[in-house]
């Protein structure tokens, strides 16, 4: 059993670590199918990624719960470094989650089983951190939308394979819909509800 003291190191510096990578992450929201980077050094539990856990202790709180797919559950460490570093409950109902963290992606089932939010509370929908193999290589995925300046080309090694498909389901959804964050090792792009694939190639 893992013990407290032999839990993964959360920031090296809290308050500067969490600030830059609040700004990574607005700024690949503001600019979707960017790449960009976590520069923040911070402690990892197996089978999480580095810009996974800088976002983690940088956006969830005791009000954020959250949900972990079988790969992340499987690791009990896991959890229980979320719970120490930032408070956040883990809870067995994704359709209750404000973040889901996704550590097998090909393994991503239906994303009906997370929440929409509501057209009163659109915010109140589940956000997916998706851990994929490389968003420097591999298929070419063709996005458009708000905050892309005509289209954006995304070079990204990414599982499911269909995963544009099953988000295409939020254009007849707005404002409410799921947004999705990929993380390879430190690199992240978001692919918020508004944004559609117009191609993509091999």
């Amino acid at each position: 059993m893992t013990t407290i003291a032999e839990l993964p190191a959360g920031f090296a510096d809290k308050v500067i670590s969490a600030q830059s990578t609040f700004r990574s992450v607005m700024d690949a929201m503001a600019r979707p199918g960017s790449v960009q980077q976590v520069v923040a050094s911070v402690g990892t539990p197996p089978s999480v990624m580095r810009g996974t856990a800088a976002i983690a202790l940088t956006l969830f709180d005791h009000d954020t719960p959250i949900w972990l797919d079988a790969r992340m559950s499987e690791t009990p460490e896991i959890a229980k470094w979320l719970k120490f570093h930032s408070g956040a409950p883990v809870v067995a109902d994704s359709s209750i989650a404000s973040f889901a963290l996704i550590g097998e992606a090909r393994a991503l089932g239906d994303l009906e089983r997370f929440s929409f939010g509501t057209n009163e509370y659109p915010d109140r929908s589940t956000t997916l951190i998706l851990q994929v193999e490389s968003l420097t290589k591999g298929r070419d995925y063709h996005l458009r939308g708000p905050g892309i300046d005509g289209s954006a080309m995304l070079r990204a090694t990414i599982e499911p394979v269909d995963l544009f498909d099953r988000l295409a389901g939020n254009a007849g959804l707005f404002p409410r819909g799921i947004d999705v964050v990929l993380v390879a090792d430190d690199r992240i792009v978001a692919i918020p509800r508004t944004t559609r694939l117009v191609a993509n190639g091999g």
